[in-house]
């Protein structure tokens, strides 16, 4: 049947269109234009680096259709496959582009493998086309993840991740450099998150393409998802409007259709953001944890970092990575301290990373004789008063954060030597030391000086100096015992407890034993003990001390008393003798004055040695006290373990019950604190994973504000004042005013003449007027 006035060959859309409603009733058209491709594909084999625009419109006519006749193009993938492996490198690039986008629609209606396609994509890598690259490697996220949408089809996953682990060692730079790309974007899609791409990612990082090195190692570092985050953050943060403003600009201006579309996009952003911000934040899990062999990755990349002679920038990401790695995995690489230390100077590029290395690399099975040289430089080259606060700042926070992961390598005179700087002038350095006392007063405070160790909690009675080595485990949950009884729960204790304590006002007890007594005296006015009343052999050698004390005081005064009338009557005896009145009473004065003296000179040494006596019975007091506490704690740690683990085993605890513990341990941290004062549970000596930047640039100082946020300082101080400016003091406001009042709101121009005429005249002025006047009666005569 011959259609007459037939236009669809020239109208290739609504050709398609009408097949892929009806194919059998327009396969005549269809066959039309097969014939039509064959013949303007051959004649484009003769000159294929020039565009042809009648095969770039019939070859994707055909990729749209094909699904329709699977027979007739049977062999049309593999015709555009071949064109394009023959005439790859000289194809004009629309025409390339056109061929790729027509294999990718083949793809979509699955009929054409994907690893043939993909094999195919990375030949054309080589091309000098970066459009054409970028489009290929976002085809290639989208199809595996399309591929993996419903379910893992791990047979096709295995195959492709083959051949992509096979194209990350090869020679074109390019082609590893996208197959890297693309596995690192599929496991940040959690696509693929498995081990075995990590570790295939892991073997990239000694690559000999400086690129594909670069980018494994910011995959490890995760930089890239950071810095992606971060960019997208500011960019909304910037885009956000300020919706009240907007919403006025458009009360205030014209109306027009623009400012209205303005108003909505502004709402739709202003909503988006909230929205965001109300969402939970997603964590990922770190790459780092999946590596099969992590000792032997951090000593190749190690060894790869000494022998390179790469830029300062790639070595930081390195270092950045060999540090997660021993930080993580608590590996030993005794030669990465010695390396770092030589770089730690305050005026070395990029120092306060470096230090962050240090830290991160620091943990609990590093020897610390190898650490204590790098605490001891950190300590010389940093934390010296030749150097700026800032820099002295850094040095202690450096010194905090390795101390917090391997406390062991800190000395007791170092140690003392930096809480010193907890009185220096710059607020910076003062807070950094005050935060390093702080570390030391939750794990070792036998190191601090007893005045740094503040007033012991049962936390720090309980703790035990750890040594190197040492892992301490429990067989239960600490804190359970507080579940035991319901009824009189063991936190309301610890609070009645504290409150007690404070509202006592009695010394607190020295734990440590310290044997220096001028330091013991001198730290009974700030520090206070426990309640004395559960101490009875204490409380009984005490009494009886002092009231030995007492009876030698009484005795005393006694001797004094009897001593006056003794006096008394020699003088008598004397003035019952013959002589002069005078003489007798000079005498008498006499010996009263030095009987007065006598006397107080007796008192004062009663005085001293009922201090002495006092002085000694608070030490026996303590002693016995001390002994008592370490006696009753050890025996309540004992019973409180056998509640903990009796509870552990034989119960199931709930999130309430858990919350009780977390309450329990919390308070067991301020039992003896004063009244009023507020204190977190201490999390500091919490090993996180890895080292923030900012604990270690964190310095204590008042940043400069913005403009912005200066201006809306400005306004919050002048909230609830009176307005500046004139104040209209008529009872009547409707009522008129005067012309004085009136005169406030004129310009000035209007009233100089008025406010010049008041004004005296100058000399000079009167001078030039004087002139003027002479002048012009000269001209009149």
């Amino acid at each position: 049947m011959v259609r007459h006035n037939n236009q669809l060959p020239e109208n290739l859309p609504q050709l398609q269109n009408l097949i892929k409603r009806d194919p059998e009733s327009y396969k005549e058209e269809f066959l039309q234009q097969h014939q039509h491709y064959k013949s303007t594909l051959e004649v484009f084999r003769l000159t294929p680096n020039k565009f042809n625009k009648s095969l770039d419109e019939i070859v994707i006519f055909l990729a749209q259709v094909a699904h329709c006749y699977p027979t007739v193009l049977e062999s049309f993938p593999q015709e555009i496959i071949d064109v394009l492996q023959t005439y790859n490198t000289v194809l004009d690039n629309e025409m390339r582009l056109t061929f790729s986008k027509a294999l990718i629609q083949l793809r979509n209606k699955s009929l054409l493998e994907p690893t043939v396609l993909l094999s195919l994509f990375f030949q054309l890598l080589r091309c000098q086309d970066k459009n054409l690259r970028q489009f290929v490697e976002t085809h290639i996220i989208a199809d595996i993840k399309n591929i993996n949408s419903k379910q893992k089809n791990t047979k096709i996953n295995t195959t492709l991740q083959n051949f992509m682990f096979s194209m990350l060692k090869d020679s074109n730079a390019r082609a590893a450099k996208m197959s890297a790309d693309i596995m690192i974007e599929l496991y940040k899609k959690n696509i693929w998150n498995d081990a075995k791409t990590v570790n295939v990612l892991a073997t990239g990082c000694f690559a000999k393409t400086t690129k594909v090195m670069v980018a494994c190692l910011k995959f490890f570092v995760g930089t890239g998802v950071e810095e992606g985050k971060s960019g997208g953050d500011d960019s909304d943060s910037d885009s956000e409007p300020n919706i009240k403003d907007i919403i006025m600009a458009n009360r205030v201006n014209k109306k027009s259709k623009k400012r209205e579309r303005q108003l909505v996009k502004a709402k739709q952003l202003l909503a988006k953001s909230k929205k965001k911000s109300s969402k939970a934040p997603g964590f990922n899990f770190s790459a780092l944890h999946l590596i099969h062999d992590p000792q032997g990755f951090a000593e190749k990349l190690f060894k790869q970092l000494e022998k390179n002679n790469d830029r300062f920038e790639i070595k930081l990401l390195a270092l950045d990575v060999i540090s997660r790695l021993i930080g993580l995995h608590n590996l030993f690489l005794l030669n990465f301290y010695p390396y770092l230390q030589r770089f730690l100077q305050p005026h070395q590029r990029e120092v306060t990373k470096l230090l962050q290395f240090v830290a991160q690399a620091s943990h609990e099975l590093v020897p610390p004789d190898i650490l204590e040289s790098v605490l001891k430089t950190l300590a010389n080259n940093f934390v010296t008063e030749r150097n700026s606060a800032d820099v002295m700042a850094i040095g202690l926070n450096a010194i905090r954060e390795i101390c917090t992961r391997c406390p062991l390598v800190m000395n007791a005179d170092l140690l003392q030597d930096l809480a010193q700087y907890k009185h220096y002038r710059e607020r910076s350095v003062m807070m950094a030391a005050r935060s390093l006392i702080g570390i030391f007063k939750s794990t070792i405070p036998e190191l601090l000086h007893k005045k740094d160790r503040g007033r012991p909690t049962e936390a720090t009675v309980a703790l035990q100096v750890p040594q190197y080595g040492q892992v301490s485990s429990n067989d239960f949950i600490p804190g359970a015992e507080v579940l035991l009884d319901e009824k009189s729960d063991e936190t309301r204790q610890i609070s009645e407890i504290g409150v007690e304590s404070d509202e006592s006002g009695d010394e607190w007890i020295d734990v440590s034993h310290s044997s220096d007594d001028e330091s013991d005296d001198g730290d009974d006015d700030s520090n206070s003990d426990a309640n004395n009343d559960s101490h009875g052999a204490a409380n009984d050698t005490i009494v009886t001390s002092s009231e030995s004390g007492h009876e030698t005081l009484a005795l005393f005064n006694q001797d004094i008393k009897s001593n006056i009338p003794c006096n008394d009557t020699n003088n008598e005896r004397t003035g019952d003798k013959e002589g002069s009145k005078n003489d007798t009473i000079n005498e008498c004065v006499e010996s009263k004055a030095n009987d007065v003296d006598v006397k107080s000179q007796k008192r004062k040494k009663v005085d001293r040695t009922l201090k002495k006596a006092e002085r000694r019975t608070e030490k026996m007091k303590k002693k016995a006290e001390s002994k008592l506490i370490k006696k009753e704690t050890t025996g309540m740690s004992a019973e409180k373990k056998e509640k903990a683990s009796l509870i552990s085993t034989e119960r199931l605890l709930t999130d309430e019950d858990f919350m009780r513990i977390d309450m329990a341990l919390a308070k067991q941290q301020v039992t003896y604190a004063k009244r009023g004062e507020k204190r977190t549970h201490p999390n500091d000596n919490e090993r996180g994973d890895f080292v923030k930047l900012t604990d270690i640039e964190n310095i204590y100082k008042k940043r400069k504000h913005d403009k912005q946020a200066r201006i809306e300082s400005v306004k919050s101080g002048q909230e609830g004042r009176e307005k500046f400016g004139y104040k209209d003091g008529r009872q009547n406001p409707l009522c008129s005013k005067t012309n004085r009042e009136k005169q406030k709101t004129k310009a000035f121009q209007m009233l100089k003449h008025k406010v010049r005429g008041k004004v005296k005249r100058s000399f000079k002025e009167k001078q030039i007027a004087l002139r003027n006047h002479l002048l012009k009666q000269k001209r009149m005569k």
